[in-house]
């Protein structure tokens, strides 16, 4: 491992076109993240092939569990980006590769608390969000194993989130890239061949989970040299800050799980196939909007080093670039989904009313995620401009005030198609009201350097 880096070697984005930034680092973010997101769809699609709609609704009642894991680990992942991208602006590259060795470290062992806490309470989670009977005892059964896989992917995450803050976009993308491909290749294997069924899915995640830390500690060990000796002592002076972002971010990346939740729970009235409908969605949604999702993450870097070399007008030209890049997405890929909504369905195998449900989303919804990718972009704004709770308020407030009054008017309404429309409304709301404080901040920001 080198001693010593040269000045300013990861601090990529203080020059150059700022778009070319956001489309290089928000595209192999995704391909990076929809590939983690692939896990989840791997296991659903597989699963769907056995034909049992009660299989296919207690996967989605054991993915909010996973879903919820995995938002602390970018919680924590956003955090430690934060510190290393402002760090490396700042030229101070030692601090940097000592608040990534923190990060990892905490990480890790944090999630194991979180997945042994999952493990440990399965039941009666899953009886809050509305399972029951065999839904209960599959979703159960699958969470008891795939618990053990929450660690390596939160180690995972914590290495791709520090090979983005320092630029390494390829081997951040590598990172969860490898999990999926395994996870896939392992699925009709573990689910089929050795006749596992759901907990076969599970095993095959918790394996593929494995591959994915394995190889981003090479890329952040071996390849760049950015992980140091540190003594346990010297770490808990670095958990202070770490957690000043980390519980807001940790927060912001739970509102959407409990969002889900919330909706899976006002499905659950409405019946499996109702039920079934949302899982298909909210595992449909992720891989057409990986784009999307990655974006916060991505473009945290471009924000932080900028901001760290106090480069205001780059940090504005960031989120406008961000949000455009996000509307045009949007739409290409909504008018993707509205071309293949009568097809969808039936690669999940559903049946009855779940087909007609998920045709709606892909016909008429999808397109309400160009207001939650300014969300997102504006999330970013806010982790990196030292006003983290900003991100939390705004996601919450879609996550509660955006969710759960609209969803129970249009519940009432319009039944389970009723809480699909209703929640699209409120992530239109929140997601302007984000964007605009957003550009308010680096304006109030701006005018006090000046």
């Amino acid at each position: 491992m080198p001693a010593t880096m040269p000045a300013g070697r990861h601090a990529r984005f203080l020059h150059g076109p700022i778009m070319g930034h956001v489309v290089t680092m928000t595209l192999t973010g995704a391909v990076g993240l929809m590939a983690m997101f692939l896990v989840g769809f791997a296991d659903l699609y597989f699963l769907a092939l056995l034909g049992d709609t009660e299989v296919t609704a207690a996967i989605g009642f054991a993915g909010i569990v996973a879903f919820s894991s995995m938002s602390v680990s970018i919680g924590l992942g956003i955090a430690a980006a934060a510190l290393v991208a402002r760090h490396v602006g700042a030229g101070d590259e030692k601090r940097a590769r000592q608040y990534a060795t923190t990060a990892l470290v905490v990480t890790t062992a944090s999630i194991a608390v979180v997945a042994a806490g999952f493990a440990l309470f399965a039941t009666p989670f899953l009886r809050l969000l509305g399972a029951d009977g065999r839904m209960l005892v599959l979703a159960r059964s699958y969470i008891e194993i795939v618990a053990f896989g929450f660690p390596l992917l939160a180690g995972a995450l914590s290495c791709s989130f520090c090979l983005r803050a320092i630029g390494d976009a390829r081997r951040a993308m590598y990172v969860t890239l490898a999990a999926a491909v395994i996870n896939g290749g392992l699925d009709p294997l573990f689910i089929f061949g050795f006749h596992m069924g759901i907990e076969g899915a599970a095993v095959a995640t918790v394996m593929a989970n494995f591959a994915g830390l394995a190889l981003g500690l090479n890329g952040l060990i071996r390849v760049q040299g950015f992980l140091v000796h540190r003594r346990p002592a010297a770490m808990l002076g670095d958990i202070a800050p770490l957690a000043t972002i980390a519980l807001p971010a940790i927060l912001t990346q739970l509102a959407t799980p409990f969002a889900i939740a919330y909706m899976t729970r006002a499905a659950a009235p409405f019946g499996a196939e109702a039920v079934a409908a949302v899982a298909i969605v909210n595992r449909l949604v992720p891989v057409a909007f990986g784009v999307i999702f990655a974006l916060s993450g991505a473009i945290g870097p471009i924000i932080g080093q900028n901001f760290g070399a106090r480069q205001m007008s780059r940090v504005r030209r960031t989120l406008r670039d961000g949000m455009v890049f996000a509307l045009v997405y949007t739409l290409a890929s909504s008018a993707l989904l509205f071309a293949l909504r009568n097809h969808i369905p039936g690669f999940f195998h559903a049946h009855g009313a779940t087909i007609a449900l998920v045709s709606f989303y892909c016909t008429f919804l999808a397109v309400s995620w160009a207001f939650t990718g300014a969300q997102f972009v504006a999330q970013a704004a806010f982790n990196n401009l030292h006003k983290p709770h900003w991100s939390t308020m705004t996601n919450w407030g879609r996550a509660t005030l955006g969710t759960i009054p609209f969803v129970i008017a249009g519940a009432s309404l319009d039944g389970a198609r009723g809480v699909m429309i209703s929640s699209a409304m409120g992530s239109t709301v929140f997601g302007l009201g984000a964007a605009a404080l957003s550009f308010w901040l680096v304006a109030r920001i701006e005018k006090a350097h000046a």
